[in-house]
């Protein structure tokens, strides 16, 4: 479950914006959590 709220809150800055590197900086400033962080229980 923590993985599954770490993907969530790493992944809310890309969620529009796909990317095609596995080299990518995982918590930036603007990071923020979701509906689906608020929802994983």
């Amino acid at each position: 479950m923590i993985g599954a709220i770490i993907r969530y809150i790493v992944g809310s800055i890309y969620k529009w914006h796909n990317i095609k590197t596995k080299d990518f900086p995982l918590f930036r400033d603007d990071c923020f959590f979701t509906d689906d962080t608020v929802m994983t229980h």
